[in-house]
């Protein structure tokens, strides 16, 4: 399984050029109340596709925004049990969100973590700035499912 993090218009650029990966699941975050028509639309490129809704909060803004961190991200146990499915099907996963920095780095290092270990390379990774939350809640989400697996995948990266 390949992990691949891309921007919201870096993916769009992806999707009009014909040159969509084979055999991957998305993860696109958007922000709360975000139209239908803004997310990115990937009819006819890919049917295994998972929206989240989240914004980009850091856990000091969660109480300015009517979230405390039980209440953000509820959605976590869910997209573990999407990667879950993706990775049983051997399909390659795309993390997605606006700018492709900080929700869909936190979601990918999140991933790399719970399957081979290795999620601080992300955070090391200068071009991105993993959310800590999403990183957390979906780390806790993939430990604490059933699909548990037990060997590490060392093709995480593409």
């Amino acid at each position: 399984m390949k992990i691949q993090i891309y921007s919201q218009s870096e993916i769009e650029t992806i999707i009009a050029g014909g040159y969509f990966p084979q055999n991957a699941a998305v993860i696109s975050f958007c922000d709360l109340e975000t139209k239908p028509y803004d997310r990115v639309n990937y009819s006819g490129v890919c049917d295994n596709v998972m929206y989240i809704e989240l914004d980009d909060l850091e856990f000091d803004e969660l109480g300015d925004n009517g979230f405390t961190y039980d209440t953000f991200f509820t959605g976590a146990a869910e997209a573990a049990e999407f990667i879950f499915q993706a990775y049983k099907s051997g399909m390659d996963i795309i993390c997605q969100c606006k700018y492709g920095q900080s929700r869909s780095a936190g979601c990918a290092a999140a991933i790399a973590e719970y399957f081979s270990h290795v999620g601080i390379s992300f955070f090391a990774d200068y071009r991105y700035y993993p959310n800590k939350i999403v990183y957390h809640k979906l780390l806790e989400a993939l430990q604490a499912h059933k699909g548990y697996v037990s060997e590490a995948d060392s093709t995480l990266f593409g």
